[in-house]
C-alpha cells in the first residue's frame, strides 16, 4: 500500500489484526528486513512495515534528514488514525523512534531501538571509514546522513515520556559506552546488549528479535 505523507508517498505493508506495531528499518534496507518478524507478531498485533523516504517503494528524495523522517511517521500514523502504537526502530528507524519520542511524547505506547546512535560520534572507527569511502565514490545521500546526523543531545533523551528498551549487540558498530549512556539519559529505559550479537545478525529476518520484544511488552 501507498499513503501521501509530509509531501512524499510512503510504501508499507499491514497486516495481522490487534494493537498496533509499527516496524522501522535501517539505512539502505527497506521493509523486507522483517519478513520473519512481521509474520510473528501480526499473530497477535496488526503489524506495520513502512519503507522510510527514499528507500524501498516510498518515494526518492534529493536530501535526507532525520527530522523529515520523524515528521513523515508522525503524519503516517494521524492520517491512519493508529492509537497509540508500539515502534520498533532498528538502526537509523530507532533514530526516528527517539526524535519521534521526543517530538510527539503523547503518541507512542512503547519504544524499542536496537543498534542506534544519537550523533555520528556513537559510531566505531572502521564502520565510520567505510562510511566515508562509500560516501567519497557515490555521493551518496544515504551515506552523507550517516556522517553528519543525527544530533540528539542528552537533554533531548531526558524528556522522553515511552517507555523504552535499548537494544544492542556486543559486536555492533556502535560503540557500547554510547548505547549505555543513551539508555542511561533516558527515564524508564531498559538496556539489553545482546552477547555475541553484531548490528544486525539478531534483527535482520531472524526469529531471535520476536521474543525479546514480547519479552518487553509483557506478553
Amino acid at each position: 500500500m501507498h499513503i501521501n505523507v509530509n509531501n512524499v508517498e510512503l510504501y508499507y505493508k499491514v497486516s495481522g489484526q490487534g494493537s498496533p506495531v509499527l516496524l522501522l528499518h535501517g539505512n539502505s534496507e527497506d521493509h523486507g528486513i522483517f519478513k520473519v518478524l512481521s509474520k510473528k507478531l501480526s499473530a497477535d498485533h496488526t503489524v506495520y512495515a513502512i519503507d522510510s523516504r527514499d528507500h524501498g517503494r516510498s518515494s526518492k528524495v534529493h536530501h535526507l534528514n532525520y527530522i523529515d523522517k520523524m515528521n513523515d511517521i508522525a503524519e503516517f500514523i494521524e492520517v491512519l488514525g493508529i492509537e497509540k502504537p508500539i515502534l520498533y526502530g532498528f538502526s537509523d528507524g530507532g533514530i526516528i523512534g527517539l526524535l519521534l519520542a521526543i517530538h510527539h511524547p503523547d503518541v507512542l505506547d512503547k519504544l524499542i531501538i536496537s543498534g542506534v546512535n544519537t550523533n555520528p560520534d556513537g559510531l566505531k572507527s572502521f564502520p565510520i571509514f567505510l562510511i566515508k569511502l562509500h560516501y567519497f565514490l557515490t555521493r551518496s545521500n544515504k551515506m552523507k546522513l550517516m556522517l553528519t546526523q543525527p544530533n540528539i543531545t542528552p537533554a533531548e533523551l531526558g524528556k522522553i515520556v515511552t517507555p523504552t528498551l535499548v537494544l544492542a549487540g556486543s559486536k555492533d558498530f556502535v560503540k557500547e559506552e554510547h548505547t549505555v549512556a543513551l539508555a542511561k539519559n533516558i527515564p524508564n529505559s531498559e538496556l539489553r546488549i545482546l552477547s555475541g550479537e553484531t548490528h544486525g545478525s539478531y534483527v535482520i529476518n531472524s526469529k531471535k528479535l520476536y521474543g525479546i520484544i514480547k519479552t518487553f511488552l509483557g506478553e
